[in-house]
């Protein structure tokens, strides 16, 4: 594959004499941060003192039937990053976590920018192919999935591993989905992507606990599509399936044992706490946020 032309990393300034964070002093890296959940959390990094580089494709792949995240989404967040932030410096750069390339760029320029990486958040994916039985499945759809939400976290945690191994601390947290707990019908792609996730997280906590470096797995439920954080999952969702939104809504609504959707915020808090001392002794682990949905 080609490697995609980056631009300069944009960056703001870091401030002097910012106030103390769950994260003060670190530094961030965040995949898929141009909307949803891959917003939320990059705010909420930043609301807890981290420096933060974000990084997401900025452009449509073939073979994906919706729109992906774009540049003015993903200099949208860093915006919201520095307005709500603790004074953090925030970095933009556009990858695709497909390219070798790519993401070793990316990690280049959070350790020039910043010296070090504290923490990566693998949240890049894709939910296509969906909507199909297993045997209607392309190669090359088949191919794609995995190759974004499952090589693409690999890709990114074996740049990173270097430094966080050479600092000998790190927390890796990889976004899954209870699509990597259980079963859904017409999306054996996207459940057998987040299965693997949730592989290679136990494995390579495994490698990297001697190091310091804990690696876990975040599995949300279904996240509701919310304006701000421009998040469309339930209505790709839906648009898979060929239903409305608001039907495909209450039907998850009332699956979920606690009766409501789960908001980004939810899964951003979670991602906070296994980026931050608080988890220190948490590695290897799945950690649900699904309002008790895989629990039955």
């Amino acid at each position: 594959m080609t490697t995609t032309a980056l631009t300069a990393p944009h960056a703001s300034p870091r401030p002097a004499g910012r106030p103390p964070g769950r994260l003060a002093g670190r530094t961030a890296v965040i995949t898929g941060a141009a909307r949803g959940i891959g917003r939320a959390c990059a705010v909420a990094y930043a609301r807890a003192g981290a420096d933060l580089l974000l990084t997401d494709i900025g452009r449509d792949l073939p073979g994906v039937p919706y729109p992906l995240g774009t540049a003015d989404q993903l200099a949208h967040t860093a915006l919201l990053c520095r307005e709500q932030g603790a004074g953090s410096a925030v970095v933009t750069v556009p990858a695709d976590v497909r390219d070798t390339g790519d993401v070793g760029a990316v990690v280049e320029a959070a350790l020039d920018r910043f010296g070090r990486i504290d923490v990566l958040l693998n949240n890049a994916g894709i939910a296509a192919p969906s909507g199909k039985t297993v045997h209607d499945i392309t190669p090359d759809e088949w191919d794609l999935m995995l190759d974004v939400d499952v090589s693409g976290a690999w890709r990114m945690i074996r740049a990173v591993g270097g430094a966080m191994t050479r600092q000998r601390s790190g927390s890796i947290v990889n976004v899954a989905s209870t699509a990597g707990l259980v079963g859904y019908r017409h999306f054996a792609g996207y459940v057998t992507a987040k299965h693997a996730l949730v592989g290679l997280t136990k494995a390579a906590a495994l490698d990297l606990a001697p190091f310091g470096v804990r690696v876990n797995a975040l599995c949300p439920g279904s996240v509701r599509d919310d304006e701000a954080a421009e998040g469309r999952m339930l209505s790709e969702i839906a648009r898979s399936l060929d239903v409305p939104v608001e039907e495909h809504e209450q039907t998850f609504t009332a699956a979920q044992p606690m009766n409501r959707l789960i908001e980004p915020d939810d899964v951003a808090g979670a991602a906070l706490w296994l980026a931050s001392d608080e988890s220190r002794q948490v590695t290897g682990s799945t950690v649900t946020v699904d309002g008790g949905f895989t629990s039955r």
